[in-house]
């Protein structure tokens, strides 16, 4: 798998541990077991210790090693509730902390807050809401950092036998950002791009290249472009861009010579959400690109989500990416 390599060597330098907010699911408890067949990355796994170990078994799974921490057992609740309280700044009352806790999403996610774990991977049965919801109110965002966005890191092998990789944002989470929104976007998508070991040439797209056609969308992308063009001047760049522009070096000479980025770009900016998350699936589906992601971004503490239909495989490299974004 592509990168994964000098991820686990970054982390068994420095081991790290993470929660696993459905500890009775059996892709959860399957990735776990491969994981705990080394030693750089533990899992803590939420839910009742019988429960958690009797599916492991019923599973075929080896758990051993791993922490099981109950929420309606967890001897640091008080402690625990305190600090949510404390996050929540009167939002809150103690009471309502307290049966929130009760539930895996906010009790692992407060795990996380408290220094508990080191990163915090979730919704293998529920929402994308409801891993960002408890994340944003308790874990927040990195300062300098408004929003919460993502990307999707895509790899695909070529045919000379190298990996051909990608990072497109954001097709998860953020429905129609503006300009602002977008900059933040691109900065935490190509900061991304950096750990996956891509050299960041930054794309945003439109339906228009330079000005061939016009509209408020078509604007947004420029204008978003010319601000992280001012804050970064040092930046590889280009906005707004056709997508056959930006990845074509053919097109690119006809539609936009003087681009130091058009016809080569890897790091690509959606103007919103439904273009992103139809863009990436036909990488994924059409194109036979490996998708992994949704990679969360801008947070304090990396936490991210798992999608519904994820298969064991896909949350043991989630769980990879996620702990050596830590």
């Amino acid at each position: 798998m592509f990168g994964f390599g000098t991820m686990i060597e970054k982390l068994k330098r420095d081991p790290k541990t993470i929660v696993f907010t459905e500890g009775t699911d059996p892709r959860i408890l399957e990735a776990s077991a491969r994981l705990l067949s080394g030693t750089w990355l533990t899992p803590i796994l939420v839910g009742n210790p019988d429960e958690v170990k009797a599916a492991a078994e019923n599973a075929g799974y080896n758990i051993r090693g791993a922490k099981i921490v109950d929420p309606n057992n967890y001897e640091k609740m008080d402690e625990m509730v305190a600090k949510m309280v404390e996050l929540r700044k009167g939002k809150m009352t103690e009471e309502e902390c307290r049966k929130k806790l009760l539930q895996a999403n906010y009790f692992g996610t407060m795990l996380v807050a408290m220094k508990e774990a080191d990163c915090l991977l979730g919704g293998a049965t529920y929402s994308t809401a409801d891993t960002v919801r408890p994340a944003l109110q308790l874990i927040k965002t990195k300062p300098g950092n408004k929003i919460v966005s993502s990307c999707f890191i895509l790899v695909r092998e070529s045919a000379t036998g190298d990996n051909e990789v990608l990072a497109m944002g954001d097709c998860a989470i953020n429905i129609k950002p503006d300009e602002d929104q977008l900059v933040e976007i691109a900065q935490e998508t190509a900061l991304c791009a950096r750990t996956f070991g891509i050299d960041p040439k930054v794309a945003f797209l439109s339906y228009s290249t330079h000005g061939s056609g016009s509209g408020e969308d078509v604007d947004k992308m420029r204008n978003a472009y010319q601000k992280l063009r001012a804050m970064n001047p040092d930046f590889d760049v280009d906005g707004e861009l056709q997508f056959d522009a930006a990845v074509s070096p053919r097109v690119a000479q006809t539609k936009c010579a003087d681009s130091k980025v058009a016809g080569y770009a890897n790091t690509f900016i959606f103007p919103d959400i439904n273009a992103g998350n139809i863009g990436y699936k036909i990488a994924q589906r059409l194109g036979n690109f490996d998708a992994y992601g949704p990679i969360l971004l801008g947070l304090n503490a990396p936490v991210n989500d798992l999608s519904r239909g994820c298969n064991a495989i896909e949350v043991y490299s989630m769980a990879i990416i996620t702990a050596a974004l830590s």
